[in-house]
Protein backbone atom coordinates (compact mmCIF):
# COMPACT_ATOMS: atom_id res chain seq x y z
CA UNK A 1 0.00 0.00 0.00
CA UNK A 2 2.74 2.44 0.97
CA UNK A 3 4.63 2.07 -2.30
CA UNK A 4 1.53 2.71 -4.41
CA UNK A 5 0.67 5.90 -2.55
CA UNK A 6 4.23 7.19 -2.75
CA UNK A 7 3.74 7.79 -6.45
CA UNK A 8 3.92 11.56 -7.04
CA UNK A 9 5.14 11.73 -3.43
CA UNK A 10 1.50 11.68 -2.32
CA UNK A 11 1.93 10.32 1.22
CA UNK A 12 4.53 12.95 2.12
CA UNK A 13 2.46 15.73 0.56
CA UNK A 14 -0.66 14.68 2.46
CA UNK A 15 1.32 14.70 5.71
CA UNK A 16 2.75 18.13 4.92
CA UNK A 17 -0.74 19.51 4.29
CA UNK A 18 -1.99 18.05 7.57
CA UNK A 19 1.03 19.33 9.49
CA UNK A 20 0.57 22.86 8.17
CA UNK A 21 -3.14 22.89 8.94
CA UNK A 22 -2.76 21.48 12.45
CA UNK A 23 0.16 23.76 13.32
CA UNK A 24 -1.99 26.77 12.52
CA UNK A 25 -5.11 25.50 14.27
CA UNK A 26 -3.55 24.10 17.41
CA UNK A 27 -2.39 27.63 18.27
CA UNK A 28 -6.01 28.59 18.92
CA UNK A 29 -6.41 25.67 21.32
CA UNK A 30 -3.10 26.29 23.07
CA UNK A 31 -4.04 29.91 23.66
CA UNK A 32 -7.07 28.82 25.71
CA UNK A 33 -4.89 27.47 28.51
CA UNK A 34 -2.44 24.77 29.58
CA UNK A 35 -5.20 22.13 29.65
CA UNK A 36 -5.62 22.13 25.86
CA UNK A 37 -2.30 20.91 24.39
CA UNK A 38 -3.18 17.22 25.01
CA UNK A 39 -6.24 17.67 22.79
CA UNK A 40 -4.18 18.95 19.89
CA UNK A 41 -1.50 16.34 20.56
CA UNK A 42 -4.10 13.58 20.27
CA UNK A 43 -5.19 14.74 16.82
CA UNK A 44 -1.62 15.25 15.63
CA UNK A 45 -0.83 11.69 16.68
CA UNK A 46 -3.89 10.27 14.94
CA UNK A 47 -3.12 11.84 11.56
CA UNK A 48 0.61 11.03 11.72
CA UNK A 49 0.07 7.48 10.48
CA UNK A 50 -2.51 5.38 8.73
CA UNK A 51 -2.76 3.90 5.27
CA UNK A 52 -3.83 7.15 3.49
CA UNK A 53 -6.27 5.16 1.38
CA UNK A 54 -9.02 7.75 1.30
CA UNK A 55 -6.79 10.65 0.25
CA UNK A 56 -5.24 8.31 -2.32
CA UNK A 57 -8.58 7.40 -3.87
CA UNK A 58 -9.65 11.06 -3.89
CA UNK A 59 -6.39 12.22 -5.50
CA UNK A 60 -6.31 9.54 -8.19
CA UNK A 61 -10.06 9.82 -8.67
CA UNK A 62 -9.49 13.42 -9.66
CA UNK A 63 -6.54 12.68 -11.93
CA UNK A 64 -8.37 9.76 -13.49
CA UNK A 65 -11.18 12.12 -14.46
CA UNK A 66 -8.80 14.59 -16.07
CA UNK A 67 -8.13 16.82 -13.09
CA UNK A 68 -4.82 18.49 -12.34
CA UNK A 69 -2.24 17.54 -9.72
CA UNK A 70 -2.17 20.64 -7.48
CA UNK A 71 -1.42 21.43 -3.86
CA UNK A 72 -5.08 22.40 -3.48
CA UNK A 73 -6.11 18.90 -4.52
CA UNK A 74 -3.72 17.37 -1.98
CA UNK A 75 -5.17 19.62 0.73
CA UNK A 76 -8.72 18.63 -0.16
CA UNK A 77 -7.75 14.95 -0.18
CA UNK A 78 -5.91 15.30 3.14
CA UNK A 79 -9.11 16.60 4.78
CA UNK A 80 -10.39 13.02 4.59
CA UNK A 81 -7.74 12.02 7.13
CA UNK A 82 -9.24 14.39 9.69
CA UNK A 83 -12.67 12.94 9.02
CA UNK A 84 -11.20 9.46 9.46
CA UNK A 85 -9.68 10.59 12.77
CA UNK A 86 -13.18 11.54 13.93
CA UNK A 87 -14.57 8.21 12.78
CA UNK A 88 -11.97 6.03 14.50
CA UNK A 89 -11.93 8.02 17.78
CA UNK A 90 -15.70 7.65 18.05
CA UNK A 91 -15.60 4.05 16.79
CA UNK A 92 -13.15 3.10 19.55
CA UNK A 93 -15.50 4.58 22.15
CA UNK A 94 -18.45 2.61 20.81
CA UNK A 95 -16.45 -0.62 20.61
CA UNK A 96 -14.73 -0.13 23.96
CA UNK A 97 -11.36 -0.65 22.25
CA UNK A 98 -8.22 -0.35 24.36
CA UNK A 99 -5.70 0.34 21.62
CA UNK A 100 -5.39 1.87 18.18
CA UNK A 101 -2.27 1.69 16.00
CA UNK A 102 -0.27 0.27 18.89
CA UNK A 103 -1.16 3.13 21.27
CA UNK A 104 -3.95 3.57 23.83
CA UNK A 105 -7.23 4.58 22.23
CA UNK A 106 -8.05 8.25 22.85
CA UNK A 107 -10.70 7.56 25.47
CA UNK A 108 -8.27 5.29 27.34
CA UNK A 109 -5.46 7.86 27.12
CA UNK A 110 -7.63 10.61 28.57
CA UNK A 111 -8.96 8.34 31.28
CA UNK A 112 -5.32 7.76 32.23
CA UNK A 113 -4.68 11.51 32.19
CA UNK A 114 -7.59 11.97 34.63
CA UNK A 115 -6.31 9.17 36.85
CA UNK A 116 -2.70 10.35 36.87
CA UNK A 117 -3.76 13.91 37.72
CA UNK A 118 -5.78 12.68 40.68
CA UNK A 119 -8.93 14.49 39.53
CA UNK A 120 -12.34 13.80 41.01
CA UNK A 121 -15.16 11.92 39.32
CA UNK A 122 -15.24 8.92 37.01
CA UNK A 123 -12.07 8.61 34.94
CA UNK A 124 -13.79 6.47 32.30
CA UNK A 125 -16.58 9.02 31.83
CA UNK A 126 -13.97 11.75 31.51
CA UNK A 127 -12.08 9.76 28.90
CA UNK A 128 -15.25 9.11 26.92
CA UNK A 129 -16.27 12.76 27.06
CA UNK A 130 -12.83 13.91 25.93
CA UNK A 131 -12.82 11.43 23.04
CA UNK A 132 -16.24 12.60 21.85
CA UNK A 133 -15.04 16.21 21.86
CA UNK A 134 -11.78 15.37 20.08
CA UNK A 135 -13.70 13.44 17.43
CA UNK A 136 -16.07 16.38 16.99
CA UNK A 137 -13.10 18.73 16.62
CA UNK A 138 -11.59 16.50 13.93
CA UNK A 139 -14.92 16.51 12.10
CA UNK A 140 -15.13 20.31 12.25
CA UNK A 141 -11.55 20.73 11.10
CA UNK A 142 -12.03 18.29 8.22
CA UNK A 143 -14.83 20.52 6.93
CA UNK A 144 -12.66 23.60 7.28
CA UNK A 145 -9.67 21.99 5.58
CA UNK A 146 -11.80 20.97 2.60
CA UNK A 147 -13.42 24.39 2.28
CA UNK A 148 -10.17 26.32 2.58
CA UNK A 149 -8.60 24.20 -0.15
CA UNK A 150 -10.55 26.38 -2.57
CA UNK A 151 -12.03 23.37 -4.34
CA UNK A 152 -15.23 22.94 -2.35
CA UNK A 153 -17.85 23.77 -4.96
CA UNK A 154 -21.49 22.69 -4.56
CA UNK A 155 -20.96 19.24 -6.09
CA UNK A 156 -17.89 18.58 -3.95
CA UNK A 157 -19.74 19.57 -0.79
CA UNK A 158 -22.69 17.38 -1.76
CA UNK A 159 -20.44 14.32 -2.19
CA UNK A 160 -18.67 15.09 1.09
CA UNK A 161 -22.03 15.30 2.85
CA UNK A 162 -23.16 12.02 1.29
CA UNK A 163 -19.98 10.34 2.50
CA UNK A 164 -20.57 11.49 6.07
CA UNK A 165 -24.16 10.28 5.97
CA UNK A 166 -23.01 6.89 4.64
CA UNK A 167 -20.51 6.28 7.42
CA UNK A 168 -22.82 7.42 10.23
CA UNK A 169 -25.64 5.26 8.91
CA UNK A 170 -23.29 2.32 8.42
CA UNK A 171 -21.92 2.73 11.93
CA UNK A 172 -25.43 2.67 13.37
CA UNK A 173 -26.23 -0.47 11.38
CA UNK A 174 -23.10 -1.99 12.94
CA UNK A 175 -24.30 -1.07 16.43
CA UNK A 176 -27.72 -2.56 15.76
CA UNK A 177 -26.18 -5.74 14.35
CA UNK A 178 -24.13 -6.28 17.50
CA UNK A 179 -26.93 -5.35 19.88
CA UNK A 180 -29.62 -7.43 18.17
CA UNK A 181 -27.37 -10.41 17.51
CA UNK A 182 -28.71 -10.58 13.95
CA UNK A 183 -25.56 -12.37 12.87
CA UNK A 184 -26.50 -13.09 9.25
CA UNK A 185 -24.15 -12.84 6.30
CA UNK A 186 -26.56 -10.44 4.60
CA UNK A 187 -26.61 -8.15 7.62
CA UNK A 188 -22.80 -8.13 7.83
CA UNK A 189 -22.43 -7.35 4.12
CA UNK A 190 -24.98 -4.55 4.44
CA UNK A 191 -22.83 -2.97 7.14
CA UNK A 192 -19.74 -3.46 4.98
CA UNK A 193 -21.48 -1.80 2.02
CA UNK A 194 -22.35 1.41 3.88
CA UNK A 195 -19.62 1.64 6.50
CA UNK A 196 -16.67 0.56 4.35
CA UNK A 197 -17.35 0.22 0.62
CA UNK A 198 -18.97 3.59 0.08
CA UNK A 199 -16.99 5.50 2.70
CA UNK A 200 -13.54 4.05 2.11
CA UNK A 201 -13.47 3.78 -1.67
CA UNK A 202 -16.49 4.98 -3.65
CA UNK A 203 -17.11 8.39 -2.05
CA UNK A 204 -13.43 9.45 -2.01
CA UNK A 205 -13.29 8.57 -5.72
CA UNK A 206 -16.48 10.54 -6.29
CA UNK A 207 -15.01 13.46 -4.36
CA UNK A 208 -12.04 13.47 -6.73
CA UNK A 209 -14.40 13.22 -9.70
CA UNK A 210 -16.39 16.19 -8.38
CA UNK A 211 -13.21 18.27 -8.03
CA UNK A 212 -12.39 17.41 -11.67
CA UNK A 213 -15.97 18.26 -12.73
CA UNK A 214 -16.27 14.81 -14.27
CA UNK A 215 -19.07 13.47 -16.43
CA UNK A 216 -21.63 11.03 -14.93
CA UNK A 217 -20.01 8.10 -16.74
CA UNK A 218 -16.91 8.56 -14.57
CA UNK A 219 -18.96 8.43 -11.36
CA UNK A 220 -20.57 5.20 -12.60
CA UNK A 221 -17.17 3.70 -13.39
CA UNK A 222 -15.89 4.60 -9.94
CA UNK A 223 -18.92 2.98 -8.32
CA UNK A 224 -18.47 -0.20 -10.38
CA UNK A 225 -14.87 -0.36 -9.20
CA UNK A 226 -15.20 1.07 -5.70
CA UNK A 227 -18.15 -0.82 -4.23
CA UNK A 228 -16.86 -4.38 -4.72
CA UNK A 229 -13.36 -3.27 -3.75
CA UNK A 230 -14.65 -1.60 -0.59
CA UNK A 231 -16.49 -4.75 0.42
CA UNK A 232 -13.35 -6.81 -0.21
CA UNK A 233 -11.38 -4.34 1.90
CA UNK A 234 -13.81 -4.79 4.80
CA UNK A 235 -13.75 -8.58 4.47
CA UNK A 236 -9.96 -8.48 4.64
CA UNK A 237 -10.28 -6.28 7.73
CA UNK A 238 -12.58 -8.89 9.29
CA UNK A 239 -9.98 -11.60 8.77
CA UNK A 240 -7.20 -9.42 10.18
CA UNK A 241 -9.36 -8.60 13.19
CA UNK A 242 -9.17 -12.29 14.14
CA UNK A 243 -5.88 -13.52 12.70
CA UNK A 244 -3.81 -10.36 12.26
CA UNK A 245 -0.40 -9.96 13.85
CA UNK A 246 -0.66 -7.41 16.71
CA UNK A 247 2.81 -6.11 15.84
CA UNK A 248 1.46 -5.17 12.42
CA UNK A 249 -2.19 -4.29 13.08
CA UNK A 250 -1.54 -2.33 16.28
CA UNK A 251 -4.42 -4.07 18.05
CA UNK A 252 -4.45 -7.13 20.34
CA UNK A 253 -4.88 -10.51 18.67
CA UNK A 254 -8.55 -11.46 18.35
CA UNK A 255 -9.78 -8.02 19.40
CA UNK A 256 -12.83 -8.26 17.09
CA UNK A 257 -13.85 -11.44 18.93
CA UNK A 258 -13.67 -9.72 22.32
CA UNK A 259 -15.70 -6.80 20.95
CA UNK A 260 -18.34 -9.19 19.59
CA UNK A 261 -18.11 -7.99 15.99
CA UNK A 262 -20.87 -9.58 13.91
CA UNK A 263 -18.78 -9.92 10.79
CA UNK A 264 -19.48 -11.94 7.66
CA UNK A 265 -16.71 -14.27 8.82
CA UNK A 266 -18.52 -15.06 12.08
CA UNK A 267 -21.90 -15.29 10.34
CA UNK A 268 -20.59 -17.82 7.83
CA UNK A 269 -19.11 -19.93 10.60
CA UNK A 270 -22.44 -20.03 12.45
CA UNK A 271 -24.26 -21.13 9.28
CA UNK A 272 -22.35 -24.41 9.10
CA UNK A 273 -21.18 -24.88 12.70
CA UNK A 274 -22.20 -27.89 14.75
CA UNK A 275 -24.41 -27.26 17.82
CA UNK A 276 -21.32 -27.50 20.04
CA UNK A 277 -19.43 -25.01 17.87
CA UNK A 278 -22.40 -22.63 17.80
CA UNK A 279 -22.60 -22.79 21.58
CA UNK A 280 -18.89 -22.04 21.90
CA UNK A 281 -19.19 -19.00 19.63
CA UNK A 282 -22.24 -17.63 21.42
CA UNK A 283 -20.65 -18.09 24.84
CA UNK A 284 -17.34 -16.44 24.03
CA UNK A 285 -18.03 -13.91 21.26
CA UNK A 286 -18.16 -10.48 22.84
CA UNK A 287 -16.45 -11.51 26.08
CA UNK A 288 -14.08 -8.60 26.90
CA UNK A 289 -12.08 -10.88 29.21
CA UNK A 290 -11.55 -13.59 26.59
CA UNK A 291 -8.07 -15.07 27.09
CA UNK A 292 -5.65 -16.41 24.51
CA UNK A 293 -7.05 -19.94 24.78
CA UNK A 294 -10.57 -18.66 24.14
CA UNK A 295 -9.40 -16.67 21.13
CA UNK A 296 -7.69 -19.76 19.74
CA UNK A 297 -10.84 -21.87 20.27
CA UNK A 298 -12.92 -19.37 18.30
CA UNK A 299 -10.29 -19.19 15.57
CA UNK A 300 -10.45 -22.97 15.26
CA UNK A 301 -14.21 -22.82 14.74
CA UNK A 302 -13.85 -20.22 11.99
CA UNK A 303 -11.28 -22.40 10.24
CA UNK A 304 -12.96 -25.76 10.78
CA UNK A 305 -16.33 -24.57 9.46
CA UNK A 306 -14.70 -23.31 6.24
CA UNK A 307 -15.69 -19.71 6.98
CA UNK A 308 -12.18 -18.36 6.43
CA UNK A 309 -11.93 -20.06 3.04
CA UNK A 310 -15.34 -18.72 2.03
CA UNK A 311 -14.37 -15.17 2.97
CA UNK A 312 -11.10 -15.47 1.05
CA UNK A 313 -13.08 -16.55 -2.03
CA UNK A 314 -15.43 -13.58 -1.58
CA UNK A 315 -12.45 -11.24 -1.41
CA UNK A 316 -11.01 -12.71 -4.61
CA UNK A 317 -14.36 -12.48 -6.42
CA UNK A 318 -14.86 -8.83 -5.46
CA UNK A 319 -11.31 -7.95 -6.40
CA UNK A 320 -11.82 -9.50 -9.83
CA UNK A 321 -15.06 -7.56 -10.23
CA UNK A 322 -13.36 -4.28 -9.32
CA UNK A 323 -10.45 -4.88 -11.68
CA UNK A 324 -12.79 -5.84 -14.50
CA UNK A 325 -14.61 -2.53 -14.07
CA UNK A 326 -11.35 -0.69 -14.72
CA UNK A 327 -10.93 -2.41 -18.09
CA UNK A 328 -13.74 -0.38 -19.61
CA UNK A 329 -13.52 2.73 -17.43
CA UNK A 330 -12.93 6.02 -19.31
CA UNK A 331 -10.00 7.08 -17.11
CA UNK A 332 -6.53 8.49 -17.62
CA UNK A 333 -4.01 5.64 -18.09
CA UNK A 334 -1.78 6.49 -15.10
CA UNK A 335 -4.78 6.62 -12.76
CA UNK A 336 -6.07 3.31 -14.09
CA UNK A 337 -2.69 1.74 -13.34
CA UNK A 338 -2.59 3.16 -9.81
CA UNK A 339 -6.18 2.14 -9.04
CA UNK A 340 -5.37 -1.38 -10.18
CA UNK A 341 -2.36 -1.45 -7.84
CA UNK A 342 -4.39 0.04 -4.99
CA UNK A 343 -7.04 -2.65 -5.38
CA UNK A 344 -4.47 -5.42 -5.06
CA UNK A 345 -2.73 -3.74 -2.11
CA UNK A 346 -5.99 -3.08 -0.26
CA UNK A 347 -7.05 -6.72 -0.37
CA UNK A 348 -3.67 -8.36 0.24
CA UNK A 349 -2.62 -6.11 3.12
CA UNK A 350 -1.43 -7.28 6.54
CA UNK A 351 -2.88 -4.33 8.51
Amino acid sequence: MTGVLDRRDLRARVQQALDAFLLEHRAALDAMGPELPPVADALVAYVAGGKRMRPGFCFWGCLGAGGADTDALVTAAASLELFQACAIVHDDVMDGSDTRRGRPAVHRAFAALHRDAGWSGDEEAFGTGAAILIGDLALSWSDEMLVTSGLAGPTVLRVFSQMRTDVVGGQYLDLVSQASGAGTVAAALRVAHWKAAKYTVERPLHLGAAIAEADPVVYAAYSAYGLPLGEAFQLRDDVLGVYGDPEVTGKPAGDDLREGKRTALVAMALETASPAQQDLVRRHLGDPDLDAAGVEALRDVLLDTGAVDRVERMIDERLEQALAALDTAPLAPEATEVLRELATAATARAH
